[in-house]
């Protein structure tokens, strides 16, 4: 398959996606329910516009307590784990499903940033990649979503072995 195919597969792909999406909102529109609901959790009270993609989603983001960590907000988590929101805040050209500029994570927090659960659209055929292990214990880290530090010389230690190797660092 070229490259021009692929490329045609992936934007048939998404125009079949819209247009599905235009579709559940028509019918969304006949039973009545012309309230906009969040994109992501579906609520449909105290909402906004992402300004990356234009999509209804909960203005929470005064809902964060800072260095919590925590992924309680809808607009939060989409503008900072997502490709979409990292495309927009980064001010690269076209879309980021096409972008070879937000090819440069690691590609496992490629495909993390581009199919969890904080997209409006993920991204189609994800790349294979090799999972991330402590260096120390062996132990699987999901870069995405687990706990872990990088030395210097970029061994990737999960919390446990992190603490035990550089001290308690909060």
């Amino acid at each position: 398959m070229t490259e021009e195919s692929r490329k045609l597969k992936r934007e048939h792909a998404r125009l079949v996606r819209e247009k599905q999406k235009i579709e559940r909102e028509i019918e969304e529109l006949k039973k009545g329910q012309s309230k906009p609901r969040c994109g992501l959790c579906g609520k449909t009270e105290n909402l906004t516009r992402t300004e990356c993609c234009g999509n209804w989603i909960c203005d929470d983001e005064g809902k964060y307590v800072l260095f919590s960590y925590a992924t309680n907000s809808c607009h939060r988590n989409h503008r900072r784990y997502t490709l979409c929101g990292c495309h927009y805040a980064n001010d690269h050209k076209g879309r980021w499903q096409d972008c070879p500029d937000c090819r440069d994570f690691k590609t496992e927090m490629y495909v993390w940033y581009g199919t969890n659960e904080y997209n409006f659209e993920k991204l189609d055929n994800p790349p294979s990649f090799r999972p991330t292990f402590c260096h120390s214990c062996h132990k699987r880290i999901r870069l995405g979503t687990d706990g872990y530090s990088l030395s210097p010389d970029g061994n990737y230690f999960c919390e446990s072995c992190a603490e035990r190797k550089f001290g308690r660092l909060v």
